[in-house]
């Protein structure tokens, strides 16, 4: 297909001659995966640090600060055999579909997870209030794709499974024995993440819980709880792979959730997750997935029940029906192109 795609996100890229890298996997899976169907490009933000994820991608363009960003927008409004698909709803990608729409261009907009409660989490009430009035001018001028119905709020658009699993994620899987607990948390070391909320947790049961956390930053906050090992953020998928096979389960702290690709890549190792209240939503018809309050009673009687019932739970996790990479990409492909055509 000749039809150019220029994807717009609010994530830094780091440019080393020319071999670009960001650290969510995400934004470096769609694009990568999408250039087989459109031309593509990226606008994005410039980071100084290496990230971990090295795109296919070549053609990105990472603007130092917001004026060369919209610069680089505005300048868009010369293509005319161009769509654009907008990551995540911000500030900048906010003012990027203004622009955008007052020129009349082909938007879509994927929404990976509800802003609604990230915003709220992470400036107030205020947050909530903010973000839908983006989102409401972002669904009237733009085409919706979602992971999930309740993200749209009622408008029109199209819902996907994203998926990064591929036949690697279901190779060499085994069943194993809990005689203590070993927690396995991968995502980025933030508030509305929930990992400060685990880990006042972890310090109020004061047991022998061990936990793992990969995609710690050189940034974050200190966490208090005395059995974490923290590492970065993990590009080799085997490596990734190994951290999963090594836990006994995995723990999902966030207080706000679209479609998580790390519950995927935990079910399909055949290890079970706990999740709290906030996000129950994710769940599904997914066996293995077990939901805990956010408090240390009800979080110790859930790890105990795994801990009891470990290998009859990992018999029943093998029934799940995951989502594949390939799938989630021809999908969202199919809606792109049936709604230029």
């Amino acid at each position: 297909m000749s039809k150019k795609m220029v994807i717009i996100t609010n994530e830094k890229f780091f440019n080393l001659d020319g071999k670009f890298s960001c650290d969510n996997v995400a934004e470096k899976s769609l694009p990568d995966e999408l250039k087989n169907n459109f031309k593509i490009e990226i606008i994005g933000r410039k980071s100084q640090i290496k990230q971990a994820h090295q795109l296919e991608t070549k053609n990105i363009n990472a603007c130092s600060n917001i004026f060369s960003y919209i610069l680089r927008i505005f300048k868009e409004r010369n293509e005319n055999n161009s769509v654009y698909l907008i990551l995540s709803i911000t500030p900048l990608t906010f003012l990027s579909a203004c622009i955008l729409s007052f020129f009349k261009k082909k938007i879509f907009t994927y929404l990976r997870s509800n802003g609604h409660e990230e915003y709220k989490k992470i400036i107030g009430s205020i947050g909530s209030k903010i973000y839908n009035i983006m989102f409401n001018y972002i669904s009237k001028k733009s085409i919706l794709i979602s992971c999930r119905k309740h993200i749209l709020m009622g408008k029109k658009g199209f819902v996907v499974e994203p998926s990064e699993l591929d036949e690697n994620w279901n190779k060499n899987t085994f069943e194993k024995n809990i005689d203590k607990f070993k927690l396995l948390y991968v995502g980025r070391v933030k508030v509305e993440k929930g990992i400060y909320s685990l880990d006042n947790l972890l310090l109020s049961l004061n047991s022998n819980i061990f936990l793992t956390i990969v995609g710690s930053d050189k940034n974050r906050k200190k966490l208090k709880y005395n059995k974490i090992k923290m590492y970065p953020i993990e590009s080799d998928q085997q490596k990734l792979i190994n951290f999963y096979d090594e836990c006994d389960i995995f723990i999902l702290p966030s207080f706000t959730e679209g479609h998580p690709m790390v519950l995927l890549e935990a079910l399909s190792r055949l290890r079970p997750v706990i999740i709290f209240r906030d996000i129950e939503h994710i769940v599904g018809n997914k066996k293995g997935v077990f939901v805990s309050e956010r408090n240390a009673e009800s979080f110790f009687k859930i790890l105990n029940l795994i801990k009891k019932n470990y290998n009859s739970i990992q018999k029943e996790m093998k029934q799940n029906i995951l989502p594949k990479k390939k799938d989630f990409i021809d999908a969202f492909s199919r809606i792109v192109v049936s709604e230029i055509l």
